[in-house]
C-alpha cells in the first residue's frame, strides 16, 4: 500500500481555493546554482591539488569517497552557506550537491557522511599541510591567463575566538579572549587569496612576519621568476627582520609604523604648521591634511629608511600618522594611493570570515583546523570566481559573498536522472535567467 506524502497542514484558502502543499515534488534541491560553482571548481581545481598532498593509507578496493571528492563537497557546502561539517549529513543526499561533486543523483551513492569528513580533516600531518599551503600559492599563480607585472600583496591578521580547550588557544588582552590570530594574505588587486595560515592568538613577531613573507615570496618567484611583489601591511610588519628580508628579496613594501617619542619630536614642526592653518579655515569645523617624508632611523633598525607622515588637524586637534616605505614618490600620494589602499584587504577578510565562515575552527587539533581554513579559503576562490564571472559593469561584481549566494546559488531545481542524461528544471520565475546565463556561458568559455 502507497504511503500518503506529508503535507502542511491549516494553509488559509485563497480567494475560496484551498492550498494543498504536500512533500511530493520529487528530487527538488535548492542549491541549484552550485552547479556553477562546479564550473569554477573543475577550472581552478582546488580540491584535486589538496588532495594531492595527503597520503592515502586506505584500501583501493574499499574506499566509497574519494579524498578530493569530499574536500570538493565540502568547499561547496561552504559556498552554498552550509558551513557546519554536520551539514553533510543531510545534504549529502541532496541531487544538485550530488551532481556537482560528480554523483549521478539516483543511481550515484551518497556523499561522506559527517564522521567520514571528521577523519579526513583529522588525517593531515604538520608537513602534509606545508604542501597544502604551497599548492594554495600555486594555484593563486595559475589563476592568472596572463602572467602580471606587478603585483601587491596585503597581509593582517584577524581574530579567531575558541571554542574550548583546542591547540594553539592564547589569550589575548586587546581583544579580551582566546583566540586565534590567523594570518591572510591577498592579492590586492583581483581580490584573490595567497594563503591564510592558523596560528596562535598573539600579535606576530618580526622573525616570525620576516618567515612568513619569505616563504610566500620565493614560492611566487619560483613560480614567476620576474615579477615585481609590493607588500602592505599595518605596524604589526614594520620590523627590522620583515623590512631587511623584503629588501633582500628585491620587494617592494609600505608599511604602518607606530608613533614614539623621536618620531612625534620630528613630525611636532608639521604639526604646529597643520594647526595654524586649520585655524585660518573660514569653516572652523573643516579638516585640514599635509604630508611630509624624511628620513629616519630607529635603534633597531640597520639603517636610516624613508618614513612619509599624514598630519590631519580639526576642531579637536592634532593628528599624526606614519608609514615606512622604499617606494619612490611624494608623500601624499604613497599615503593616500598606496598605503590607504590596503584598507580593502579588511573586506576581504570579512568576506573569508563572514560569508565563508572561516572561524568555525572548533576542532582539538590545530592540524585540523588549518586543513578547515583551506577548506573554507577553496570556498572563497568558488565566490569569488561567481562575482568575476559576472557582467563588467553589472551591480554583480561589487556584490557581497552573501547577496551572490542569495541570488546565484540560492535558486529551487528539480533534479531528474534519465537514461541518457540528467534533466535540471529551473524556476520559471527565476528573475535573473539572462545574467546567469551570462555567467555560466562565461565560465564554459575560460575551459577546466
Amino acid at each position: 500500500m502507497e504511503q500518503d506524502s506529508a503535507f502542511l497542514p491549516g494553509l488559509s484558502p485563497i480567494e475560496g481555493k484551498d492550498l494543498i502543499a504536500r512533500f511530493d515534488g520529487g528530487r527538488v534541491s535548492s542549491n541549484g546554482g552550485v552547479l556553477v560553482l562546479r564550473q569554477i571548481e573543475r577550472k581552478l581545481g582546488i580540491a584535486s591539488a589538496l588532495a594531492a598532498c595527503l597520503p592515502d593509507s586506505r584500501d583501493p578496493a574499499r574506499i566509497h569517497h574519494r579524498q578530493d571528492e569530499m574536500i570538493r563537497a565540502r568547499m561547496l557546502a561552504i559556498a552554498c552557506g552550509h558551513e557546519d561539517g554536520g551539514d553533510l549529513d543531510t545534504l549529502r543526499t541532496d541531487p544538485a550537491l550530488k551532481l556537482a561533486c560528480g554523483r549521478l543523483p539516483q543511481s550515484g551513492g551518497d556523499l561522506a557522511s559527517q564522521p567520514t569528513l571528521s577523519r579526513l580533516e583529522n588525517e593531515p600531518s604538520w608537513r602534509d599541510l606545508a604542501r597544502m599551503g604551497l599548492a594554495m600559492i600555486d594555484l593563486f599563480c595559475d589563476s592568472f591567463s596572463r602572467l602580471p607585472d606587478r603585483i601587491v600583496l596585503d597581509i593582517d591578521e584577524t581574530v579567531d575566538p575558541v571554542h574550548g580547550q583546542q591547540e594553539l588557544a592564547f589569550y589575548n588582552a586587546h581583544y579580551a579572549t582566546l583566540c586565534f590570530l590567523p594570518i591572510c594574505i591577498f592579492e590586492a588587486g583581483t581580490g584573490k587569496p595567497v594563503t591564510a595560515l592558523l596560528r596562535p592568538g598573539k600579535t606576530p613577531t618580526g622573525k616570525e612576519a620576516a618567515n612568513i613573507v619569505a616563504h610566500v615570496t620565493r614560492r611566487i618567484r619560483a613560480n614567476w621568476p620576474r615579477v615585481e611583489i609590493g607588500w602592505r601591511g599595518d605596524g604589526h610588519y614594520a620590523a627590522p627582520e620583515v623590512m631587511q628580508t623584503l629588501e633582500r628579496l628585491d620587494c617592494s613594501y609600505i608599511l604602518g609604523l607606530g608613533g614614539n617619542g623621536v618620531l612625534k619630536k620630528i613630525a611636532a614642526p608639521w604639526c604646529e604648521d597643520a594647526a595654524l592653518r586649520q585655524l585660518g579655515k573660514a569653516d572652523p569645523e573643516a579638516k585640514l591634511r599635509r604630508f611630509h617624508q624624511t628620513d629616519y632611523q630607529a635603534g633597531s633598525w640597520d639603517r636610516p629608511r624613508k618614513i612619509v607622515a599624514r598630519v590631519e588637524a580639526g576642531p579637536m586637534g592634532v593628528d599624526v600618522r606614519f608609514a615606512v616605505t622604499n617606494l619612490p614618490g611624494r608623500a601624499k600620494h604613497l599615503y593616500e594611493r598606496a598605503y590607504c589602499a590596503r584598507g580593502r584587504a579588511e573586506n576581504m577578510i570579512k568576506d573569508l570570515k563572514t560569508y565563508t565562515a572561516s572561524d568555525r575552527t572548533s576542532c582539538h587539533r590545530w592540524q585540523a583546523n588549518q586543513f578547515r581554513l583551506f577548506e573554507h579559503m577553496g570556498a572563497y576562490w568558488l565566490l569569488l570566481g561567481l562575482r568575476q564571472a559576472a557582467p563588467r559593469n553589472s551591480p554583480w561584481r561589487k556584490a557581497t559573498f552573501d547577496t551572490l549566494r542569495n541570488t546565484f546559488i540560492k535558486i529551487a531545481a528539480r533534479v531528474e536522472e534519465m537514461k541518457t542524461r540528467v534533466v535540471i528544471a529551473l524556476p520559471s520565475s527565476y528573475p535573473n535567467q539572462k545574467t546567469l546565463a551570462y555567467i555560466t556561458a562565461r565560465i564554459a568559455a575560460q575551459g577546466p
